[in-house]
């Protein structure tokens, strides 16, 4: 089985460019065209949030129309850039996001390796979290198969990704999310977004990743006051591989060159 991570598309439908050089619809485009000319080619992606930038009815549109060129099926989850009424009215007949309730979680079964999306965003706020409500829910999911392979998937990283700028606050409720997930050891890895760079760590007993950007990626500000800065780092996906009860094994796979920062 093999798995492509998107995320942090940031979609403008507009056609403005973000950080006054990057045509996002151009990078979506890129990528999509990417993930399907891989070979062998994913058999599923998975969307880790921030897919518009403004959350407009029209960037939804957009990316609906943009992520149905995927040849394989693909999961989207919410970021905090995102919508979750419009985010769920714009993918809601694919038939994996919940109906009703707040949060958008849901698990996808038929797959050998069982995927499960979390909905870690905090209305208002750039950072994120899990509540009571939604770590029970993923309590419940994860006491229903105990034994089977089961890769978690959220936008914001749980742990500490040594960005100061980005650390602070820290995610609400990692503490008693790491201890529930401690407790479960079918979890063998945690996919998350946010932070526009690839960075990996063993968290909570298992391992954990945060994956690149279609568009961006930020500098590695380890200073303390350091601030953001756009690189020219390419933009790129993560690629999850689970072969024979190994993995996932995780790869970056890099798009194309980067604009270069604005001057």
């Amino acid at each position: 089985m093999l798995i492509a991570q998107i995320s942090d598309t940031h979609l403008r439908a507009a056609g403005d460019p973000m950080q006054g050089s990057i045509d996002t619809a151009r990078a979506l485009a890129d990528c999509v065209a990417h993930v399907n000319n891989l070979r062998p080619q994913p058999d599923v992606a998975i969307v880790s949030g921030d897919l518009t930038d403004r959350a407009l009815p029209e960037d939804y549109a957009l990316i609906r129309q943009m992520l149905d060129d995927l040849a394989m099926p693909y999961y989207v989850i919410p970021g905090n850039h995102d919508d979750r009424g419009r985010l769920r009215s714009t993918f809601g007949d694919l038939g994996y996001l919940p109906t009703n309730g707040e949060f958008l979680q849901y698990a996808v079964e038929p797959w050998p390796l069982r995927l499960i999306g979390l909905d870690t965003v905090l209305p208002g706020e750039c950072s994120g979290g899990l509540c009571a409500e939604r770590r029970d829910w993923l309590a419940a999911r994860l006491a229903e198969q105990p034994q089977r392979p089961t890769m978690l998937f959220m936008h914001h990283p749980p742990f500490p990704s040594g960005i100061g700028f980005l650390d602070s606050p820290p995610f609400d409720g990692a503490d008693q999310l790491g201890s529930l997930i401690a407790n479960h050891p079918q979890v063998r890895q945690i996919a998350c977004g946010h932070i526009h760079r690839a960075i990996h760590v063993n968290w909570a007993g298992t391992c954990a990743a945060i994956a690149p950007s279609t568009v961006y990626q930020m500098n590695l500000a380890f200073e303390p006051g350091s601030g953001f800065e756009l690189t020219g780092d390419p933009p790129a996906i993560t690629l999850y591989r689970w072969s024979d009860g190994v993995g996932p094994v995780g790869y970056i796979s890099l798009i194309k060159a980067a604009p270069a920062p604005p001057g």
